[in-house]
């Protein structure tokens, strides 16, 4: 296909790792399958991006390139996560002009590139970036977004407003976060556990401020999201089938794309020159994997609260000498922003010392890697999405400290409706953390938490190799809402032995149905 005649999807996602990767991902697969994209960070983790990747790294390929656009906030060079609340207020109010001005001068450069530019043809924003929505209605184009958080996490989301309409939101005082407020059965919410605890809903119902900027914000952008085409998730229909069709009923076409890093695993080769183009902000370390590899099978946890947790240095020291008094090895991924406030996340000498020989620490690694690394027999994590995926299709069980947003929702999932992970308490404590971390590696409920999770790793892969699954009853009952499971099909009517659920034809973004039958 020429250039100029391929389709031309910019992609936008929200500007934080978690969702950045995800949404290279989706791109990556675009770019396999014919498409054109331009993809579009704001400036701050642009460069960010080009401290961590290089500037080679940043120039693209090819029908693949790299754009961005100022978010609202004073300019930065801190290598740490932006202040989320301030960020998403940013975006939700400042951003539309901004990209609508990009996508503008995009298809302007078509004139004058001899064909090497086609002109955009559709949108594809996180589902969080709803000014991406009015940008494209307002250039006559059509947008798909990506929920790059969990099933569990939206259906949440999207009756926040219920919470507020019921009287559960806001608190009425600070000392309800402490005295059994919390554990208010919400249990209305459709395809959600029936003893779902109000502890158990993301955190940012834990205010007794009415217009809280986080609360404020999801209520907002879930609300926006049924004006999308068709909206994308990263998840599997055997994990979350009753999630989904709860979805359906809610949203335009759902599609199930998840998860994500095996789908690019089967359909973008390692030879490519798209397994070259990164999204982590922070430089990888490979010097992990490398002790991974003298270390026996199952016999290392693993440690990450991702990109975004703060925490005390309290905490931080009742994690270490919870790590060291269990007599595990480990590798602990240590942020140098992991501590609240100006103070770097330094250890003691004495922690080194009792740890010598069994433990490594890294500013950032490659996660999918070290947790298929047949070494790592547990994962003591913050429980965003992202990682529960790592973790579950890793065959990794998991020790839970959410931190925030969906992530205690995702922590209820995982340690009750998966029965895949434990919980650790807010407030840690290094008994609790040596205690869970012994009975997680060696105890009767870890062996079962293991069974557990390499089930779900097995449906995993095999859902991404097969790329979909048809309804059970091989029709779609007459009247009722159904999601669209797989974003790779083994044949689709546009052709190919790999086709892709977002086709565009005469600059309009179609949704293609598949033939299910195997090839010959």
């Amino acid at each position: 296909m020429a250039t100029g005649e391929r389709p031309h999807a910019v992609m936008i996602p929200y500007p934080a790792q978690g969702h950045i990767t995800p949404m290279m991902k989706l791109a990556k697969l675009l770019h396999a399958r014919g498409f054109h994209v331009t993809f579009v960070n704001n400036e701050f983790n642009h460069r960010r991006l080009l401290r961590s990747q290089s500037a080679d790294a940043l120039r693209g390929l090819p029908a693949f390139q790299f754009a961005a656009i100022a978010d609202g906030l004073p300019p930065s060079d801190r290598e740490a996560t932006q202040d989320i609340a301030e960020l998403c207020y940013s975006t939700m109010t400042t951003c539309l002009p901004r990209f609508k001005e990009l996508i503008v001068k995009l298809n302007e450069e078509v004139e004058t590139s001899g064909g090497a530019l086609p002109p955009v043809t559709c949108v594809v924003a996180d589902s969080t970036m709803s000014f991406a929505l009015a940008a494209a209605r307002e250039l006559g184009l059509r947008c798909a977004t990506l929920w790059t958080a969990s099933a569990c996490g939206f259906m949440s989301y999207c009756h926040y407003k219920d919470l507020l309409d019921r009287g559960l939101f806001p608190l009425k005082e600070e000392a309800q976060l402490s005295n059994g407020y919390l554990d208010t059965i919400i249990d209305w919410i459709p395809s959600m556990p029936k003893d779902l605890r109000l502890r158990d809903l993301p955190s940012f119902v834990r205010t007794t401020d009415p217009d809280d900027i986080m609360f404020n914000f999801f209520v907002h952008e879930t609300a926006a999201m049924s004006q999308a085409s068709g909206v994308v998730i990263n998840t599997w229909d055997e994990l979350d089938a009753p999630l989904l069709d709860a979805m359906s009923k809610l949203l335009p076409p759902v599609y199930t794309v998840g998860p994500l890093h095996l789908t690019v695993r089967n359909n973008v080769s390692k030879e490519s020159p798209l397994a070259d183009i990164g999204s982590n902000l922070w430089k990888e370390q490979d010097a992990p994997l490398r002790w991974l590899d003298g270390q026996p099978p199952h016999s290392v946890l693993y440690v990450n609260f991702g990109s975004i947790t703060v925490m005390s240095k309290e905490h931080l020291l009742e994690f270490a000498w919870g790590l060291a008094n269990t007599g595990y090895a480990f590798l602990w991924n240590v942020r140098p922003d992991l501590v609240k406030g100006d103070d770097e996340a330094a250890l003691p000498p004495e922690f080194f010392a009792a740890t010598e020989g069994r433990s490594m620490l890294s500013t950032w690694c490659p996660q999918e890697k070290v947790l298929e690394h047949e070494a790592v027999g547990l994962f003591l994590t913050h429980s965003g999405w992202n990682s529960s995926l790592e973790g579950i299709c890793g065959g990794v069980p998991m020790v839970c400290w959410p931190f925030f947003a969906e992530q205690q929702t995702n922590c209820r999932y995982k340690c009750t409706e998966w029965g895949i992970g434990m919980e650790i308490g807010e407030d840690v404590r290094r008994t609790e953390v040596e205690a869970m971390i012994r009975e997680a590696m060696a105890g009767a409920k870890g062996r079962e938490m293991r069974r557990r999770v390499q089930e779900l790793r097995d449906s995993a892969l095999a859902s991404a190799r097969r790329g979909r699954r048809p309804p059970a009853t091989g029709e779609e009952d007459e009247g009722r809402s159904h999601y669209r499971p797989g974003f790779l099909g083994r044949r689709s009517k546009c052709g190919g032995a790999l086709g892709v659920t977002l086709c565009v034809r005469n600059h309009d973004l179609h949704v293609d149905e598949y033939d299910n039958r195997q090839e010959p």
